[in-house]
C-alpha cells in the first residue's frame, strides 16, 4: 500500500501508533496535534487520506472535514472517536467523512480502510500482487487458494457496476471485508459506506434509526436525525445480516430500495437517496422465504449479484498465510517481536475445524500472541481445544471410522504442508483422485 496520509490527534501515544502503523503499511505519513495544524498542513500540501480525532482542542474534527472537503483535490477523511453513538455517525458521514473508527479500534481495521482509499490502490484495482509468493490481498482477504482466487475475481468484476450485491457464507468468513473491497474499487469510492448490523437494531428503533426522524415526531426526538440511509447518500449501504429482520421490518426496506426515498418518522414528504446496496447473510434465504420468513420480492431486489464466500474449513491452505498477516498486525500493535509458529502449533492450526472461521483464528492468534514470552509461537501457547488437535491420537476409546478420518486428513494436510498446497501434487503423492482429496478435506 503505498500513499500520503495525515494523522491528527492531540494524543502523542495515539498520533505515535498510528504513524508507526500506516508506515509499517509502506504510507507517507504525516502527523500534527491539533485542528489547526490539521488545516494549516492541508493548504500547503496534498494528502490522499486524513485520519483525524473527532475531539481536539480549539478547531475540531467536523471543522477539520468540513475544510479538508473544501479543497481541490479533497483528500479521503476517515475520522476517530471515542464516543460512538449513531448520531455521532450521521454527522461525521453527513458532513463527508468516508468512513468512521470507534475507539478502541484495531491497526488492522484502520489499515484495511486506508488501503482501500488510498490513490495507488485504486488506480490499481482491488487486488494488489506485488508480493514475491503471489498472494493477494483485497483488504484484510488474505490468501491465494482457488476460492478466494473466485471471491477476488467477483470483487473485479463486481465493483465498478451499481448492482445490488449479496453477500453469502457463515458467520466469520469476512463479508464486510469484502463489501469494503467493493466500495474501495467502485465508482462510488469517495461517498461513504456505512454499515448496518440489521439484527442488532431494536424493531421499535428501525425506522428512525434507518430513515431518520423529525424533531418532535416522538417523546425522545430532541433533534433531527437524518437516518443513516441519508447518511450513506453517494455511497454504499452495507446490510449485515439482513435476514435477521421481521417479515414487517422486511417490507419497509424493499419499499425503500424500489422507490430510493426515505419516509422520515414524522415527517411530511419523502427524501431521495442515492445508495448501492450490498447486503450479507448467513442464512439460507431460499429456505427462510420457503418457511415465509423472507419475503421473496425482497430476496429477488437483492439477489441481482451474489458472492459466496467459502468456510475456512474449505481453504486451509491460507490458514498459515492468515496467521502471518496476523502475527505481523499485532506485532505492531502490542509492540511485539514475534517471528511465526513452530510446527506442532502449524498442525493444530492446520487439523482444527474451525467453526468460527477467519474471525475464530483471528481470536486464537490475538490471544496466544498477548500471552506469549518467546518470540515463537508454540502448540503450548495455543488455547487447550485448539492444542489437542495438534497432538497424538486420543487414547480414549473412539470410533474407529472417526479415527480413520481423523489420520487421513491430518497426513493430507502435512503433504498439503510439503507441496506448497498444490492439491494435484498432494492427490498424486497419495494416491487419491483430486474429488477424493476435496472430500476427505471437507469432513468434519
Amino acid at each position: 500500500m503505498r500513499g500520503s496520509i495525515l494523522v491528527v490527534d492531540d494524543e502523542a501515544p495515539i498520533r505515535a501508533l498510528l504513524c508507526e502503523g500506516l508506515a509499517y503499511e509502506g504510507c507517507s505519513v504525516a502527523a500534527v496535534g491539533s485542528g489547526e495544524e490539521a488545516v494549516a498542513r492541508l493548504r500547503e500540501e496534498n494528502f490522499d487520506v486524513v485520519v483525524c480525532d473527532i475531539v481536539l482542542p480549539g478547531i475540531r474534527g467536523l471543522d477539520v472535514l468540513r475544510q479538508a472537503r473544501s479543497l481541490r483535490p479533497s483528500p479521503t477523511v476517515i475520522l476517530i472517536t471515542g464516543h460512538a453513538s449513531v448520531d455521532t455517525a450521521v454527522a461525521a458521514l453527513r458532513h463527508g467523512a468516508s468512513d468512521y473508527l470507534v475507539k478502541p479500534f484495531r491497526l488492522a481495521d484502520l489499515a484495511a480502510r486506508v488501503r482501500g482509499f488510498c490513490t495507488e490502490t485504486r488506480s490499481a484495482g482491488p487486488g494488489d500482487t506485488d508480493r514475491e509468493d503471489g498472494v493477494t490481498n483485497v483488504g484484510d482477504l488474505v490468501g491465494r487458494s482457488p476460492a478466494i482466487a473466485t471471491v477476488r475475481r467477483k470483487i473485479t468484476q463486481f465493483a465498478p457496476t451499481s448492482s445490488t450485491i449479496l453477500l453469502r457464507g457463515e458467520t466469520g468468513t469476512g463479508k464486510e471485508v469484502v463489501a469494503r473491497a467493493i466500495h474501495a474499487a467502485s465508482p462510488r469510492h469517495r461517498g461513504p459506506f456505512v454499515a448496518i448490523n440489521c439484527g442488532a437494531i431494536p424493531d421499535s428503533l428501525f425506522e428512525s434509526q434507518l430513515f431518520g426522524h423529525v424533531r418532535g415526531a416522538f417523546t425522545s426526538a430532541i433533534n433531527s436525525n437524518p437516518g443513516l440511509f441519508a447518511a450513506a447518500n453517494g455511497g454504499t449501504l452495507f446490510l449485515d445480516e439482513v435476514g435477521e429482520l421481521p417479515v414487517p421490518l422486511q417490507v419497509k426496506l424493499l419499499r425503500v430500495i424500489e422507490d430510493k426515498t426515505v419516509w422520515a418518522v414524522g415527517a411530511t414528504r419523502p427524501v431521495p437517496v442515492d445508495n448501492r446496496i450490498m447486503a450479507s447473510t448467513n442464512r439460507d434465504l431460499r429456505k427462510e422465504m420457503s418457511a415465509g420468513r423472507f419475503r421473496e420480492d425482497l430476496y429477488y431486489r437483492l439477489h441481482v449479484a451474489e458472492i459466496v464466500l467459502p468456510p475456512l474449513r474449505e481453504r486451509r491452505e491460507d490458514i498459515p498465510l492468515l496467521v502471518e498477516h496476523f502475527i505481523a498486525r499485532l506485532n505492531l500493535a502490542l509492540g511485539k517481536r514475534v517471528r511465526g509458529i513452530d510446527e506442532g502449533a502449524r498442525r493444530a492450526l492446520m487439523a482444527h475445524p474451525w467453526r468460527g472461521n477467519v474471525r475464530e483464528l483471528e481470536h486464537v492468534v490475538e490471544t496466544s500472541v498477548i500471552t506469549l514470552e518467546g518470540e515463537v509461537l508454540t502448540v503450548r501457547d495455543l488455547p487447550p481445544e485448539v492444542a489437542d488437535d495438534g497432538g497424538a491420537m486420543p487414547m480414549a476409546p473412539v470410533h474407529l471410522k472417526n479415527a480413520t478420518q481423523r489420520f487421513e486428513r491430518q497426513q493430507i494436510l502435512d503433504v498439503l504442508a510439503v507441496v506448497n498446497f498444490d492439491k494435484r501434487a498432494a492427490a498424486r503423492r497419495l494416491g487419491l483422485s483430486l474429488p477424493s482429496l476435496y472430500r476427505k478435506l471437507q469432513l468434519p
